[in-house]
C-alpha cells in the first residue's frame, strides 16, 4: 500500500505551490491574508533576523520566543519555545519544532559540525552516519560509544529505530529531494523534517550562516552568533593575501569518464579565489550535463580548458579518489597531458572539505599552501606522487 503525501510532501513534489522565500518576510497578500486566520496571526508581528549572507532561509521572531523559518523549498517550520504550546489551528504547511530538542534524527553530515559548535550534540540520538565517515571527533565518539545510534541511509531509514527513539526532528538534506515516499512516511510517524539546503548557497559565508538556524533550532542562538562572527572574521583575514596568478582546477572524473566540476562562482571557486587562486571554470553551453552545483564537461572540452591549469585538485569527496598520480591518469590517459600532473602540482581532498564548514579559514590556508608551494602542513588537502 503507498504511503499518503503530507502536505508538505506534496509542496515539495510541486503538486502545491511553495511560497516563495524573498528576503526575510513574506510579501502582503493572498497568502498573508489566509495566514491571518490561522494560529500565526495568534503570534503578534513577526522581527525579521537580519542575515549577512544566506538566501536559502529566513527567520522571523515572535513575542514569547516562538521563531519562524521559512526555507527557499517552500517549507515553513515552527519552533516553539520551552513551556509553550504551539497555537491552535497551524496552517498544514508548517511543521512544529518543540523544544527542549532531545533524540533529533540528524542525517544531514554538513550540519554535524555546525552543531558540534554550538553545543548542542547531547540533543542527538540517532544518525545515518557511521563512526568511520564522521566528520566530527566528538560525534565519532558517541557513535562509538552508543550514545548515538545508526539509523541507516538517508533512503532507507530504520523506521522502527526511529519510533523507539521517539524522534521529533530529521535534520535532513536536499538527497531527501529524491526519495519523497521515505518523507512522507517520516511525518506519517510525527517526525518532523527539515531539509537544510546550505549546499544550495552561492556565497561561501552563506553555507557557515546556516548556524544561525541550527541555533534557533536548539536554542542556542547566542552560541551560533558568536561561532558565525569568529568563522567569518577569520575567513575574511584569510582572503586578505591576495592573488598568487595561479590557475586552478578542481573535478573529478565519472563513470562516463567525463569531468564533473563546480560552477563558477559558487561557494567552492570562491574559497578557491579567496585563497589566491584563479578557478578554472566551464560554461553551461555545450556541457554534457548541469546541475545547481556542478557542470559535467567532455574529456576533450576539459582538455582543451584545463591542460594548462597549474594546480589540479582531484574532487574525492564524490567518487572513490585516487591516491597516485598514476591512479589519476589511469582515469583518463589524456590527464597525463596535464601541466600540474607533469609538474606534480597535483593534490586531492576527502569529504571533510565540504562537511567542515566550521574550518573554512583553515581550509583557504590549506589551499593557499597548495598553491604558493611552501611546503607547509595542510589538513583538508594533500600532495599525490
Amino acid at each position: 500500500m503507498s504511503t499518503p503525501l503530507s502536505r508538505r510532501t506534496a509542496v515539495k513534489l510541486g503538486l502545491l505551490a511553495p511560497l516563495a522565500l524573498a528576503g526575510c518576510t513574506a510579501e502582503k497578500g493572498p497568502a498573508a491574508d489566509a495566514d491571518a486566520a490561522t494560529g500565526l496571526a495568534a503570534l503578534g508581528d513577526a522581527t525579521p533576523t537580519p542575515l549577512a549572507h544566506a538566501t536559502q532561509f529566513s527567520l522571523d521572531t515572535y513575542e514569547g520566543g516562538f521563531r519562524l523559518a521559512t526555507l527557499a523549498s517552500g517549507d515553513r517550520l515552527l519552533v516553539v519555545p520551552e513551556g509553550a504550546e504551539p497555537p491552535a489551528d497551524l496552517p498544514d504547511d508548517v511543521g512544529v519544532i518543540q523544544q527542549p530538542l532531545a533524540n533529533v534524527y540528524l542525517v544531514s553530515t554538513g550540519m554535524i559540525c555546525l552543531v558540534d559548535a554550538i553545543g548542542a550534540l547531547d540533543a542527538v540520538s540517532v544518525s545515518s552516519v557511521k563512526a568511520e565517515d564522521s566528520p566530527v571527533p566528538a560525534f565519532t565518539e558517541r557513535l562509538e560509544d552508543g550514545s548515538v545510534a545508526y539509523g541507516g541511509l538517508y533512503r532507507e531509514p530504520d523506521y522502527e529505530l526511529i519510533t523507539a527513539t521517539g524522534c521529533p526532528l530529521a535534520i535532513e538534506n536536499t538527497n531527501i529531494d529524491h526519495v519523497p515516499e521515505v518523507r512522507a512516511k517520516l511525518e506519517e510517524l510525527g517526525v518532523t523534517v527539515l531539509m537544510e539546503q546550505s549546499s544550495r548557497e552561492d556565497d561561501m559565508l552563506g553555507r557557515l550562516e546556516w548556524i544561525r538556524l541550527m541555533g534557533a533550532v536548539f536554542g542556542r542562538e547566542d552560541e551560533a552568533a558568536e561561532v558565525f562572527d569568529d568563522v567569518a572574521a577569520r575567513v575574511e583575514a584569510a582572503s586578505q593575501e591576495g592573488p598568487l596568478g595561479v590557475s586552478v582546477a578542481f573535478f573529478y572524473i565519472n563513470e562516463d569518464g567525463a569531468a564533473v566540476t563546480r560552477r563558477a562562482g559558487d561557494y567552492f571557486a570562491q574559497m578557491i579565489e579567496a585563497a589566491g587562486g584563479e578557478y578554472v571554470s566551464f560554461a553551461e553551453k555545450g556541457a554534457a550535463d548541469s546541475s545547481p552545483t556542478t557542470i559535467t564537461v567532455e574529456m576533450e572540452q576539459f582538455y582543451a580548458g584545463a591542460r594548462d591549469a597549474d594546480v589540479i585538485i582531484y574532487n574525492g569527496t564524490i567518487d572513490d579518489g585516487v591516491t597516485s598520480l598514476e591512479a589519476l591518469t589511469e582515469k583518463n590517459a589524456l590527464l597525463a597531458d596535464f601541466r600540474a600532473v607533469q609538474t606534480g602540482n597535483v593534490w586531492t581532498c576527502d569529504a571533510n572539505l565540504y562537511q567542515q564548514m566550521t574550518s573554512m579559514a583553515d581550509i583557504i590556508e590549506d589551499f593557499r599552501a597548495a598553491f604558493s608551494g611552501t611546503g607547509e602542513p595542510t589538513t583538508f588537502v594533500w600532495k599525490l606522487s
